[in-house]
């Protein structure tokens, strides 16, 4: 089990935008989109977290290591911040969590029947082939 990184709110930047989608009487007055942005390199992660942060193969990072999101499935501002900010951290979680390291098992009994009885039957297709019986 791996300890869980937790978000400081003072690394995250929202900006409130309209929402995409169809027009309404209230979508084109208020702006209840949330914009997240985290900058790695200048957020309160420990260093190995922001290179391994930094690194992971996500269209959210830009080249620049600033994470952005853009909430708009909620009505209300904070219920779209909130969302943001669970998605930032699931990211967070994801990125984190160290790769299970591959166990090592040994063949079974049948494959390794099954793998030479393959090869002998190669093997005869080829020694009719080589003892002419092609037709040259």
């Amino acid at each position: 089990m791996t300890r869980r990184l937790l978000l400081n709110p003072a690394d995250v930047e929202f900006t409130a935008i309209r929402a995409q989608g169809a027009g309404g009487q209230n979508v084109n007055k208020v702006s209840s989109a949330a914009h997240l942005r985290f900058d790695i390199s200048a957020s309160s992660l420990p260093d190995a977290a922001k290179l391994q942060l930094a690194q992971w193969p996500d269209q959210r990072i830009s080249d620049a290591g600033v994470v952005i999101i853009k909430a708009q499935t909620h009505r209300s501002l904070p219920r779209n911040q909130a969302d943001a900010l669970a998605r930032l951290q699931a990211l967070l979680d994801l990125a984190l969590t160290p790769e299970a390291p591959r166990l090592a098992t040994k063949p079974t009994r049948a494959s390794k029947r099954r793998r030479l009885e393959q090869k002998s039957r190669r093997g005869a297709t080829k020694l009719s082939r080589r003892n002419g019986l092609s037709g040259e």
